[in-house]
C-alpha cells in the first residue's frame, strides 16, 4: 500500500487492484484529476487500508489473488456506507447484478477511458456528499461506536480501548454471528499479523471482554466457539 501527496481538501481515493502497472497509471491519471490516492494491491490489504486510512471512495477491482472482489464489497458494506466504484473485466450481466445487490454504487467495464472513470467518480462523490453523515457510527444495543472520532460508548458510558482493542472489536460487530478463526481475527484486527501468532488473539480477546465489561465469559457476548475461534452475540445478548 502507498499513498501520495496532495492537498489536504482533495477527496481520498481507495484503489483496490492487483496489476501493479495498472495501479501506477491510474494513480497518475487520479492524482492529475485533483485526487489523492492510496493503493492497495489484495483484498486484506484493502480492507485494512479503509480502516487506516478512511478514504472517501473506493475504486475496487473484482479480480483480486486473496479474496474475490464481491466479499470484499459485502466487508466493506458491513464497515461503512462509503460509496465503492467497482471495476472489472466481467461484463455478464448477473455479476453486475449481484454487484449492485451487495452494495456497489457503479461499475467500471474494462477496458474504459481515464475521462469515464474520474467522471464517474466525481458524480459518485457528488451524489455522496449531501446524504453522508459527519461521523459515520455503528450501533448494536447498548453500543455506540464512532468511527470518525474512534469512541465508544456502552450503555451510555464511554469505554477506553487500546488500538488493537478498538480494531478487534470492530472486527467482531461487523461480523454478528459470524465464527471468526484466530487468523481470521490477525487478518482483519492487526495491520501486519506477520510474525504475531494465533495465541496473541487469546489474549487480546480477553482485555478485550474485561475493558468491555463483558465478565464472566459466560455471560459474554463474545462467545469462544471450541476448536474453532470466537463468535460475536451482540452486545445486548445476555446468558440465559
Amino acid at each position: 500500500m502507498r499513498a501520495r501527496p496532495a492537498g489536504p481538501a482533495a477527496p481520498l481515493i481507495l484503489l483496490v487492484d492487483d496489476a501493479e502497472d495498472l495501479r501506477t497509471v491510474l494513480t497518475g491519471v487520479l492524482e492529475a484529476a485533483g485526487f489523492r490516492v492510496v493503493t492497495a494491491a489484495s483484498g486484506r490489504e484493502a480492507l485494512r487500508s479503509v480502516f487506516a486510512s478512511r478514504p472517501d471512495l473506493v475504486v475496487l477491482d473484482l479480480g483480486l489473488p486473496d479474496l474475490d472482489g464481491l466479499d470484499v464489497l459485502t466487508r466493506i458494506r458491513d464497515m461503512t456506507d462509503l460509496p465503492v466504484l467497482v471495476l472489472t473485466a466481467r461484463s455478464v450481466d448477473r455479476d453486475k447484478l449481484k454487484g449492485f445487490q451487495l452494495g456497489a454504487d457503479d461499475y467500471v467495464t474494462k477496458p474504459f477511458s481515464n475521462a469515464e472513470l474520474t467522471a464517474r467518480i466525481s458524480a459518485l462523490l457528488r451524489r455522496a456528499a449531501p446524504s453522508r453523515a459527519p461521523a459515520s457510527v455503528l450501533r448494536d444495543g447498548p453500543l455506540v461506536i464512532d468511527l470518525q472520532t474512534q469512541a465508544v460508548t456502552l450503555a451510555g458510558a464511554p469505554v477506553a480501548l487500546t488500538p488493537t482493542e478498538w480494531h478487534l472489536l470492530i472486527a467482531f460487530v461487523t461480523h454478528p454471528g459470524q465464527v471468526l478463526s484466530r487468523e481470521q481475527l490477525l487478518e482483519l484486527a492487526w495491520r501486519d499479523p506477520l510474525g504475531i501468532g494465533p495465541e496473541r488473539v487469546k489474549f487480546a480477546v480477553q482485555r478485550l471482554r474485561r475493558h468491555m465489561g463483558w465478565q464472566p465469559p459466560q455471560t459474554s457476548p463474545i462467545e469462544s466457539v471450541r476448536c474453532f475461534g470466537y463468535r460475536y452475540r451482540g452486545a445486548g445478548w445476555r446468558a440465559n
